[in-house]
């Protein structure tokens, strides 16, 4: 079975993902993460990030792997890289990275390797749309922009060193780059369920996902 979360950045797609996975017993699979991966390596190569040439060229020497026997885990050329992904310099990146044809296509080809026969929660900005447009449950999670941001702050994953009102800005134009690019845009599909997060909690969130593909 494939259950589908899409949303934008903060909408609590990603931590009730994992806890709808380990409440149904299915493998987590977190298709950001993949293009986070994809990022990290331009950075730390220092590939010019605005050339699509170069970022196509350097497809070739990145070698991803998904890990999920305790929890997910991402290897970039054989080196667990999981705790490095949430940076803000990848923030501003990733949305221009991920928007490539060609990244695009390695990232979907591993993403439905991987769940080939398996039970997986999804999560992402396309899975209902492109990746799994077959999938057995579709679900789309918005939230307020300022509640977005006030999660994201208090991720302690991320520098403290931004302020709220930076992080909306961000937000924002991470939103727009997602919901405008030509290929595989953020969107919410005809038979995705909307869900509203902003005020509920995670654990509502999963009872109230878990409870619809129970019924």
């Amino acid at each position: 079975m494939i259950i589908a979360i899409d949303g934008p950045a903060g909408s609590g797609k990603s931590t009730t993902a994992k806890l709808l996975a380990k409440k149904l017993g299915f493998i987590y699979l977190d298709t950001g993460a993949m293009y986070r991966a994809v990022t990290l390596f331009l950075l730390n190569n220092k590939i010019n990030v605005d050339s699509v040439f170069d970022i196509k060229k350097s497809l070739e020497k990145i070698d991803l792997s998904i890990k999920s026997k305790d929890r997910f885990q991402i290897y970039l050329n054989n080196k667990n890289v999981t705790n490095d992904l949430r940076q803000v310099n990848i923030d501003d990146l990733v949305s221009n990275v991920s928007k490539i044809l060609d990244v695009r296509k390695k990232m979907i080809i591993l993403q439905r390797n991987f769940s080939n026969n398996k039970n997986v929660v999804v999560e992402g900005r396309d899975i209902g749309s492109n990746v799994f447009p077959d999938a057995d449950f579709k679900f789309f999670l918005i939230a307020d922009v300022m509640e977005r941001a006030k999660r994201r702050f208090n991720d302690n994953q991320y520098e403290k060193s931004i302020t709220i009102s930076e992080l909306v800005k961000k937000i924002k134009k991470r939103d727009e780059i997602d919901s405008n690019r030509l290929i595989s845009p953020l969107i919410k599909v005809d038979d995705a369920i909307e869900i509203d997060t902003t005020s509920l909690t995670i654990e509502e969130q999963v009872t109230k996902i878990y409870d619809i593909i129970m019924r």
